[in-house]
């Protein structure tokens, strides 16, 4: 569930990280998508700030598990926020991502849960990429 963005200052609050007007611009830009968001998208959106700007609070925001990190299916790394509670910045809250190999679009499946994928002893992941490739149902027509 997206939060409200009235709650913009409180995630950022919850997560350790200063409010500031870049990184509000951000996640606000974040919440207001439909589907994960690259560096280059953000940049196009969000013209008043440079790509230095929203790479360093991408980074900021990820370090405190704001937003995580994917990878769209072309090797371009998407961001989307992490969803609230106490699993964030774990593999068990990964969600299924779909990548449509016709419109390049990146669609997220909140609902199917990646898999888990029992590790051999001493091994401990932080994060998972879980993208299946395909057609779209707009895309199949």
């Amino acid at each position: 569930m997206t939060p409200a963005p009235e709650n913009i200052e409180d995630i950022m609050e919850k997560a350790g990280v200063k409010p500031t007007a870049n990184r509000i611009l951000v996640l606000r830009a974040l919440i207001s998508s439909d589907s994960p968001r690259s560096l280059a998208d953000l940049e196009e959106q969000l013209q008043t700030l440079d790509k230095s700007s929203i790479h360093r609070v991408l980074n900021l925001f990820s370090a405190h598990h704001i937003v995580h990190a994917i990878e769209d299916g072309r090797g371009i790394v998407k961001f989307e926020l992490c969803p609230g509670g106490d699993t964030h910045g774990t593999p068990g809250h990964m969600h299924v991502h779909f990548y449509c190999e016709s419109c390049h679009k990146v669609y997220c499946f909140d609902h199917l849960p990646v898999p888990p994928v029992p590790l051999p002893d001493g091994f401990d992941a932080h994060s998972v990429n879980y993208m299946l490739k395909g057609y779209c149902p707009d895309c199949r027509k």
